[in-house]
Order: structure tokens, then sequence, then C-alpha cells
């Protein structure tokens, strides 16, 4: 089906197709995928998963299609980035395929629907199985911006499976300063405080684009701070040797070019966490050998999205198909077993 599709959809803006997608998910008209191998459950910051491979924030801004995207065969899912207040986001256009090099680029900014829209989406849902996790964003225009996290996090958190601290996007001018040393700290223990005594996962979702002295920074603030997760990473504004005319866009890039940077950053906070946070990896996966490789190097579970504007929704199914294959291949019983056990 989306062989045949492809060539339409690849002939619209991509905006204008990524939305005439969500509007086809709505519908609810979405094949079931089959019954996941048992090989797969895995657990991740407490929460059940029936398979590892979850979608990336982004693809589900506004928490429109979570249930859609279980369906399809995720093993969870996290809607956002979902921001206090309404707000469009940059200017058009903003998202660009790199078709040549599997990539893609955006600087979107934050549109959002805002956290109200969210809650009568989650609160719609309420009661539905399957892990839904939903990334918090910051106003642009904002005087606080660790302020606009707890609001959101009060908001939504009681209807999530987990939350997502996003200080890592690229398109929001001064958001990537809050991932510096005080600044962190003072933004996790707001957060874990408005948290309260609520049972929901808070993990912090970082950039792949750190300094050397960074990594150590960021790590000692969250273990300190008692979050339960970090996902490694978010998009780059770094540009490798890309073959795309779109090559020169502002904005963060993802896909494949973006794997190997996104597995020394799994390596570097692998290390630095001595396998005291669970880690969630993204970047460049799309393949069960490379979720493999991304577990084999720490990760309890994965995220991929600009994959699937490639190679569409069927890669879902075959990613878990390749991933229990390798596992079995290699003589584990279960993803956890695998987990940061280095590749000979």
């Amino acid at each position: 089906m989306f062989a045949a599709l492809k060539p339409l959809l690849f002939a619209l803006d991509p905006e204008a197709a990524h939305n005439l997608t969500l509007a086809a998910l709505k519908t609810g008209l979405v094949p079931a995928a089959p019954a996941d191998d048992p090989i797969l459950a895995t657990t991740m910051a407490g929460l059940a998963l029936p398979n590892p491979i979850g979608l990336a924030a982004g693809f589900d801004k506004d928490a429109e299609v979570p249930d859609a995207m279980l369906k399809l065969g995720f093993g969870f899912v996290e809607c956002g980035s979902v921001c206090p207040r309404p707000q469009p986001g940059n200017a058009k256009p903003r998202l660009f395929r790199l078709m040549e090099d599997e990539a893609v680029i955006n600087r979107f900014g934050f549109n959002s629907k805002g956290v109200e829209f969210a809650h009568a989406r989650l609160t719609a849902r309420a009661g539905r199985p399957g892990v839904v996790g939903i990334n918090l964003g910051a106003n642009k225009d904002s005087e606080d911006r660790t302020d606009d996290y707890v609001v959101a996090l009060r908001a939504l958190a009681a209807l999530a499976s987990y939350v997502t601290v996003n200080i890592s996007s690229p398109n929001t001018p001064g958001l990537r300063a809050l991932q510096d040393g005080a600044a962190l700290a003072d933004l996790i223990a707001r957060v874990m405080a408005a948290r309260g005594a609520l049972d929901v996962p808070v993990f912090v979702k970082v950039a792949p684009d750190q300094g050397e002295d960074d990594w150590a920074t960021i790590v000692r603030a969250c273990i300190d701070g008692g979050v339960d997760g970090l996902i490694v990473s978010n998009t780059t504004v770094s540009r490798p040797p890309l073959a795309s005319r779109h090559a020169g866009e502002t904005g963060g890039l993802s896909g494949k070019p973006l794997k190997p940077l996104a597995m020394a950053a799994l390596t570097r906070f692998r290390a630095e966490t001595g396998g005291a946070l669970p880690l969630i990896a993204v970047g460049g996966i799309a393949s069960g050998q490379d979720a493999y490789d991304r577990i084999r190097a720490g990760a309890s579970a994965v995220q991929l999205y600009s994959a699937l504007v490639y190679h569409g929704p069927g890669l879902v199914g075959r990613v878990k198909a390749e991933l229990a294959a390798l596992l079995r291949r290699d003589g584990f019983a279960s993803v956890g077993a695998a987990v940061g056990v280095p590749q000979v």
C-alpha cells in the first residue's frame, strides 16, 4: 500500500503530506499489527512494553493519533512536543525531505495546539491500553521557560505513561541553554517537585551536539535530580556530507546521516551513566540491526520517525522481526538480557 502511495505523497509539500497522513490515521481504519514475538517484551523505567520499538516525538505533536500508531505495532508512542500555550511555530516552509540522503531537516519551532487540546485528546483515550508518553516543550515567547515545563507537566502528567522534558530542540532560540549545569539542575528540581507523588517516569531528551565538558554535567544533574531516564538524542545542527539540494537549510537534521552521531552520543551517555539510568536511543534507526546495535550499546528501547517517511508503516514490523531474529541468533532470551552487552 505505501509503495503505491509514496509517489503521491512525495509529490506533495512534506508538511502537507504529513497532515494528510494524520488525517488518514484519524479515521481509525488502520490495519492491526500481529501479536508481538514474546522475546521482544521488555521494561523501561518500570514501564512494561510489548516491544522496544517506539515512535519518536514530532510525528504526533498534539496527541491526535497515538492509538492508531500503537495499532500499527509500536511498543510505545511519544506525542509532542506540547507547549503550555498554542503557538504556530516558525514560518513555512519548515520541513524538507533530503531524499538522496534518506534524511529530513525541520525547523518547526514547537508548533503546538497547547496543553488544553492535548489534555482533551488524552482524556478521551483514558483507560485504553498502551504506553503513551508526552514530550513537553516551552513557548518561544515565554519569560520563564522552566516554568513552562512545570505548567505542562502539571496539566498532562496524570494522563501520560511518562513525560519527556525536551530541552534539546534546535529550533527555539536559547532552548538548548537549559542543558547547561545550573540551569538544568534547577529545571529538574522544579519539574520533579511538580511531579510530586505521581507515579509517572520523567525523561530528559538531550542533543547529540554536546561539547566534551557537557556530558558528565548533564548526567550528574539528571542522576542527582532523580530523573528516570535519558532520550539520546534529538536532531543535530551539524551537517555531515549530504547530497540533497536542501542540505543548506537551517534546522535539525534527522534520518540516516544522524546515525553515527546518535550512536556516538549513546555510547558516551552509557559510559557516563554506567547503566544507572535507562537510555532510549533515537536517530537514524531504520532496521532491526540498527535497533539491535543501540540495545547492545546500552539502550533499553529505541525510537524512530524519519525512517517512516521513506519506508512506510510496514517498517515497524520488519524492524521487530529482524530484532527478534538477531536476539535469538546471539543466544539472548530477551531484550533486557542484551542491553549494554558489547558486540565483539
